[in-house]
């Protein structure tokens, strides 16, 4: 098996997170290509990271895809419940976390270019998703790191400490902050942080 491999994509580190808790990341080989690879092209038509390719030669794509599969392998409990509340809450977090890096990784672009008005309109909208969800998990029970959405929202905050520095998520959220400091120290976490820089 291996996985395109971006070290400070966060939708990578979510996968390899989610490899390191079920205990099968020795099991996938990180293939270091770029998104624009005519290799990546050929297996994922929309050319983005992570593209993962099965022992078999089966192409995954993106990251839900991808977690879904790692999240069948090995014998750890799965991240991912079986149908009912359990389930609807590990996804719909997983997807905060996910709207988060949505929200947050194409703004990276947008600061290279222009501020017209209609620039900063786009921004302030993405910063309100954010915010929203910050004001959301604050008010949630997280563990550590046991399902697919805990492991997500841990992306999404280091990912926010990672390239938004200026835009400093803790204050107001001491909950979360605690949360995050505690499981950011825990393998999945600490073994999968991005470049310093």
């Amino acid at each position: 098996m291996k996985i395109t491999h971006s070290p400070a994509s966060p939708y990578v580190r979510k996968c390899l997170a989610l490899a390191i808790k079920r205990g099968v990341d020795s099991q996938i080989e990180m293939w270091k290509i770029g998104a624009a690879s005519p290799e990546v092209a050929a297996l994922n038509p929309l050319s983005k990271i992570p593209t993962f390719v099965t022992d078999d030669g089966q192409a995954l794509y993106d990251s839900p895809v991808v977690c879904e599969y790692i999240d069948s392998l090995g014998d750890a409990p799965p991240t991912i419940p079986p149908a009912g509340p359990a389930r609807w809450k590990a996804l719909t977090l997983a997807a905060l976390g996910d709207g988060i890096l949505d929200a947050t990784q194409p703004r990276r672009r947008e600061a290279a270019l222009p501020l017209d008005d209609g620039r900063k309109e786009y921004i302030a909208i993405q910063q309100g998703k954010v915010a929203r969800a910050l004001d959301a998990l604050e008010k949630e029970t997280l563990g550590d790191l046991e399902t697919i959405g805990e492991i997500t929202v841990a992306c999404a905050l280091g990912y926010l400490d990672f390239r938004y520095p200026h835009e400093p998520w803790r204050p107001g959220h001491p909950k979360l902050t605690a949360w995050y400091e505690r499981v950011v120290a825990l393998p999945p976490m600490a073994r999968t942080m991005p470049p310093a820089g």
